[in-house]
C-alpha cells in the first residue's frame, strides 16, 4: 500500500506552531494537514507561505477549512482553492458548518450538487476536494453518506473519514462504512474518543483493529492523518499517534 502519514493539530501560540512545523518530519510523518489559523494569514500570498515554510516536505499536504455553502462561504472556499493550488496542496478538507437538525434529505442532495461543482473547479487546479463528515453537520448519520455520495458527480468530491466523529455521531461500525465507501475515500482522520472527549490514539475506547483491517482490505492508497485534538502535549501526541498508526498498519 502506498500510504502517506500526516499529522494535524490545532495551535494557539506561534511557539506551538513552530514546534509542530519543525518536528513532524523528524518524528516520521510525510506531511501536515493544516488547520485554518495555520495558513489563513498567507491566504492571499501563497509565495510568502512557500518562502517561509516551503523547505518542509509536505507542510501543506492538506488544508482544513469550513463554513456554509452560501455566497460568502463559496467565495471563501474558492480563495482556499486558489491558495492550495499555489502551494501544491493535495487535498482541501471541507467541514460543512450547518447543524444537522436544520437539514433535509433534499438539502443534502443540493449540497452535493454545489460541492460537485466546486470539486470540479478544484480538480482543474490540481487539487482534490474532500468532505469531512462531522458530528452535527449535514453528513452525520450513516444514511446521509449514501444520499450525499449517490448525488456527487464524476467523483468530484472525496471523503475524509474521521473515526471519532463517526463514533460520536452514533455510527458504530466504522469498518463497514470504510468498506462501503472505499471508492471515494481519499483521506483519513484518525483520532480516539471516550466519554465525550477526544483522546490520543490508543488511549480512548475505539477499537481500531477492524478499522485498520478495513483500510487494508480496500487497498487504500493516500493520506492517513492523526487528527490530534486531545489538548495534550504536541510532541508527545505526535510521537504516540505515529507509533500507533505504524503499528496498526503492519
Amino acid at each position: 500500500m502506498n500510504i502517506k502519514l500526516a499529522f494535524s493539530r490545532p495551535t494557539s501560540l506561534m511557539e506551538e506552531q513552530m514546534l509542530l512545523f519543525e518536528q513532524y518530519g523528524a518524528v516520521g510523518y510525510d506531511g501536515l494537514q493544516l488547520k485554518g489559523p495555520q495558513y489563513l494569514p498567507f491566504l492571499n500570498e501563497p509565495e510568502r507561505f512557500k518562502e517561509e515554510w516551503g523547505r518542509l516536505p509536505g507542510v501543506g499536504s492538506a488544508l482544513i477549512t469550513g463554513g456554509r455553502l452560501d455566497e460568502e462561504g463559496i467565495e471563501q472556499l474558492r480563495k482556499v482553492l486558489r491558495f492550495a493550488s499555489g502551494i501544491g496542496t493535495d487535498l482541501i478538507v471541507f467541514c460543512h458548518g450547518v447543524p444537522r437538525a436544520q437539514v433535509t434529505t433534499d438539502d443534502i442532495r443540493e449540497y452535493a450538487d454545489v460541492l460537485s461543482g466546486l470539486g470540479l473547479e478544484a480538480l482543474d487546479r490540481g487539487v482534490k476536494l474532500s468532505l469531512h463528515h462531522h458530528y452535527d453537520q449535514p453528513v452525520m448519520y450513516r444514511e446521509d453518506f449514501d444520499i450525499f455520495f449517490d448525488r456527487v458527480r464524476d467523483r468530484s468530491v472525496g471523503l475524509t473519514v474521521d473515526t471519532a466523529h463517526l463514533v460520536k455521531s452514533g455510527v458504530g461500525n466504522v469498518a463497514e462504512l470504510i468498506r462501503s465507501f472505499g471508492h471515494v475515500i481519499d483521506n483519513f482522520h484518525l483520532k480516539d474518543f471516550e466519554n465525550g472527549d477526544w483522546r490520543v490514539l490508543g488511549e480512548g475506547a475505539i477499537d481500531f483493529k477492524p478499522i485498520f483491517e478495513a483500510i487494508k482490505e480496500i487497498g487504500y492508497e493516500g493520506w492517513i492523518s492523526a487528527d490530534e485534538e486531545s489538548g495534550g502535549g504536541i510532541l508527545q501526541g505526535m510521537k504516540a499517534c505515529y507509533e500507533f498508526i505504524r503499528g496498526g498498519l503492519k
